[in-house]
């Protein structure tokens, strides 16, 4: 169940277009591919890798983003607009196991055009972490809830 890299981060904001614009002018990022998650979200790359992930954020977000996501942070500005902290990882049966004996909770979902089968938990300050695994490895799991069986 080892971890091999971080994936991305998921800023929150008031302003996404003002944030994409100060991540491209200023970072040098680009707009790339997204999921279609049903609700507002845009990914930023550097080269051929997906980094920041930016959604609304604030006490008004969608219903979509609560279901899927959750939301631990209304903040839109300072470090708690950072959402969550995204890695991969191998082993998902070996890993769900593994936090089931150390008693830690967590939510599974699954984003099928990315091919990705997810766990959510949170560390001991509240923290959201997310965990990525091949889809391949969830072969007979079924998602709590998967991103295309959100209204859209």
């Amino acid at each position: 169940m080892p971890l091999s890299h971080i994936e991305h981060f998921l800023l929150q904001t008031a302003d996404m277009e003002k944030t994409r614009a100060w991540y491209v002018d200023v970072l040098g990022m680009h707009v790339g591919p997204s999921p279609d998650f049903k609700f507002p979200v845009f990914w930023l790359y550097l080269g051929d890798k997906d980094v920041v992930h930016v959604t609304e954020g604030g006490k008004n977000v969608s219903d979509n983003r609560r279901k899927y996501v959750g939301q631990e942070s209304q903040a839109t500005s300072g470090s708690g607009a950072i959402d969550h902290l995204a890695f991969r990882a191998t082993g998902l049966r070996e890993m769900m196991a593994h936090l089931r004996k150390l008693g830690v909770d967590f939510k599974q979902r699954r984003v099928d055009d990315q091919g990705l089968y997810q766990l959510f938990m949170l560390d001991p300050n509240g923290v959201k972490i997310e965990l990525n695994f091949a889809g391949s490895e969830a072969e007979g799991l079924q998602a709590e809830l998967m991103a295309s069986k959100l209204p859209g």
